[in-house]
């Protein structure tokens, strides 16, 4: 009788650790609308400063005239990107990467940027997942990160071999270029700008568990790391921009409020330590996630423009 209960107990536990994985995955790797984010405090901030970047950026996008690129990627996605031109870039190009949940064309304001401040080409791609590319998945920069690549050498492709490549990326997109800087890059890869990136999804999402549901990451993260390895094909474990940033060789600029509480502010110092590439870092004191451009706009330029013109000749 003993052994029909303790049975009965460890498959109901493993159902309910099974359901657990399924609807973890829904919430945070199924593409789909993201309404939980609505109702996050660590979002939560503020005005004047909330959402100044996004209707700047989003005026600018409007008035410039993008022309629509597209690319598959290793596993047959259909990519879309937007690629501005500028005539002063002399082979010098950007690509841009966005957050969760968003799209190419909501970094209007950092395009803007390097567009009229820099004289760059511009490149917006849709992460896979997101806007107009095709993937039922968020790969959370895992994946994203070979679909860089991709981009990288459309840019090649499209400007030629003298070309010289900044990748900027923002939240997800941060850790999407810091993923993609432990990669075999082109010489043309001249710098990296990350903005409030992650360590690796497994601490992000362990953090946010914690954080919006009151659970321990253990076993409830590595339940829905097993669902994404056989519905997306990747385990968590593997998505780790911090064991990427030990191999980098492009010189990087780590960015990061440290009023973050969607990505834990700790998180920068452990990836700035990590990394083997000449590296700089930027603090922008009472800057929420996302928000370090909106906080110090002049400081954030002016460093970022720094940076790139260090490096990019």
């Amino acid at each position: 009788m003993w052994m029909i209960i303790i049975a009965a107990i460890i498959i109901i536990a493993a159902a309910a650790l099974l359901y657990a994985g399924f609807f973890f995955y829904g919430v945070a790797i199924h593409r789909a609308p993201k309404e939980f984010l609505a109702s996050s405090p660590d979002l939560k901030v503020d005005p004047p400063v909330a959402g100044a970047s996004w209707g700047e950026g989003a005026e600018w996008v409007s008035r410039q005239h993008f022309r629509e690129v597209q690319l598959v990627s290793d596993d047959g996605l259909q990519l879309k990107g937007y690629f501005l031109p500028s005539e002063r870039a002399e082979g010098r190009t950007v690509i841009i990467a966005h957050g969760y949940s968003g799209k190419g064309k909501d970094m209007g304001a950092i395009a803007k940027m390097y567009y009229e401040r820099l004289g760059y080409n511009v490149l917006l791609p849709d992460s896979r997942g997101h806007g107009q590319s095709e993937g039922h998945y968020i790969g959370f920069g895992w994946p994203e990160r070979r679909d860089m690549v991709k981009w990288i050498d459309y840019i090649l492709e499209e400007t030629g071999t003298e070309a010289r490549i900044v990748l900027h990326g923002v939240s997800m997109g941060g850790a999407t270029v810091l993923m993609t800087s432990g990669e075999e890059l082109p010489a043309q890869v001249k710098a990296i700008v990350e903005d409030c990136g992650y360590s690796s999804v497994k601490a992000q999402l362990s953090y946010q568990l914690r954080r919006m549901y009151r659970l321990p990451g253990f076993p409830f993260v590595q339940c829905a790391s097993l669902v994404t390895r056989i519905k997306a094909g990747y385990f968590f474990g593997d998505a780790s921009a911090l064991r990427q940033v030990r191999k980098a060789r492009v010189p990087i600029l780590f960015i990061h409020g440290d009023a973050d509480r969607f990505v834990p502010f700790y998180m920068m110092e452990e990836l700035y330590q990590a990394c083997s590439a000449p590296k700089e870092k930027l603090i922008v004191h009472g800057a929420g996630h996302g928000l370090a451009y909106d906080t110090d706009k002049t400081g954030y330029i002016a460093r970022v423009s720094g940076f790139v013109q260090r490096y990019v000749q």
